[in-house]
């Protein structure tokens, strides 16, 4: 009997994770794939989400921090425009490959029981819970669910959503002969591309590593040169493109209000609720999101208060907290789907307007 099983180890699993064993609480964290892996990521860490990540840390793993690639700007283009926007303070960009297996091995060290290759096939109960595994079955008193956007444990969630047309997201690394300090964003009639620069722990040094990362609808895209093509400015940019790494691809990408817990049951990252992912806040979301269900269970732990409680405690920091940067991202995702001549004029007054688009960038924080 553990005090939480935690489903799912990527940045929310392991945030809830570290945060539930440094309060003396005991804690299994089952993974179904194996560290370390690329994920379907723009790999885009903002400021506000730095000083927990570096806490989150363990001390060998804490050079992943400085060694990141700082990106204090981005650039958004659409409709043969561009805009400007100072990221203020400065993002860092840190490849998945090696942010989730550093915390995974942080949450090891810091004495969390961690299973990878841990399918879960069932949960049941409502505290205790009972989770059985392609390892074996396990109880505990919390449940912490942070297995992503379309597992089969949070497709509940999704039910009434908008899923159609299909949405995907595709993601690759690339060679680029120095590649600016910038997230840039191309928007496109069904979908969008952001390139960044970004690096690997321990790579010879590479010169120009990008990480090229789509959302797009499956009826105008189904791989990255196909995205690359629907921009012309980013279709000239990456004919140099070298490939660095195999392309991964998601789907489908659903979004829905945000969930955070059902049943005493506490939903962390994209299992909660999925960002849309040009507001490069899906990282944070989920290392905040995975501190916050930890931080509301330690009562529970402690005995002072019930496990319903605890969630509902959650709920309430998340709505407070959380919820307004989802909100703010479903406006500008509606302000995109207008149509041409509708945008234009709000692009106009954004182009000669910097400190707006600052002020609706970070409105997303």
């Amino acid at each position: 009997m553990y005090d939480v099983i935690v489903i799912g180890g990527g940045p929310a699993g392991t945030s809830a994770a570290i945060t539930c064993v440094r309060s003396g609480a005991s804690v299994l964290l089952l993974e179904r794939g194996r560290f370390p892996r690329h994920k379907v990521c723009g790999e885009f860490v903002s400021a506000e989400s730095l000083d927990l990540l570096r806490d989150l840390l363990a001390t060998q793993y804490a050079q992943l921090l400085p060694a990141a690639i700082r990106i204090p700007q981005s650039r958004i283009f659409l409709d043969g425009r561009t805009l400007h926007a100072a990221v203020d303070p400065a993002a860092v960009s840190i490849a998945r490959f090696d942010l989730d297996a550093a915390l995974w091995h942080s949450a090891q060290e810091g004495g969390v029981a961690c299973r990878q290759q841990a399918s879960v096939q069932s949960v049941s109960g409502a505290g205790p819970f009972l989770v059985k595994t392609s390892g074996g079955e396990f109880e505990s008193r919390a449940l912490i669910i942070a297995s992503g956007r379309s597992s089969n444990l949070t497709s509940a969630f999704s039910d009434g959503a908008d899923s159609k047309p299909k949405w995907i997201g595709l993601k690759g690394h690339f060679a680029e002969t120095s590649p600016p300090a910038s997230v840039d964003l191309y928007f496109f009639d069904g979908g969008y591309c952001g390139v960044q620069p970004v690096n690997l722990a321990g790579e010879v040094e590479r010169p120009g590593r990008i990480n090229a990362c789509a959302m797009v609808r499956a009826d105008v895209a189904t791989t990255l040169p196909e995205v690359f093509v629907r921009y012309p400015q980013l279709r000239q940019r990456s004919r140099g493109w070298k490939a660095l790494s195999d392309p991964v691809t998601t789907s489908p990408l659903i979004f829905h209000e945000p969930q955070p817990e059902s049943d005493g049951i506490l939903l962390v990252g994209d299992a909660a609720a999925f960002v849309d992912p040009f507001v490069g806040d899906g990282i944070s979301l989920a290392l905040r999101s995975g501190r916050m269900a930890g931080d509301s269970l330690i009562p529970f732990f402690a005995g002072t208060i019930p496990l319903p409680e605890a969630a509902l405690n959650y709920r309430a920091s998340y709505e407070q907290r959380l919820v307004p940067v989802f909100r703010t991202s479903s406006k500008i995702r509606r302000m995109l789907s207008l149509p041409r001549t509708v945008r234009t004029p709000i692009l106009r007054l954004l182009e000669k307007s910097p400190r707006i688009t600052r002020y609706v960038v970070s409105k997303t924080r």
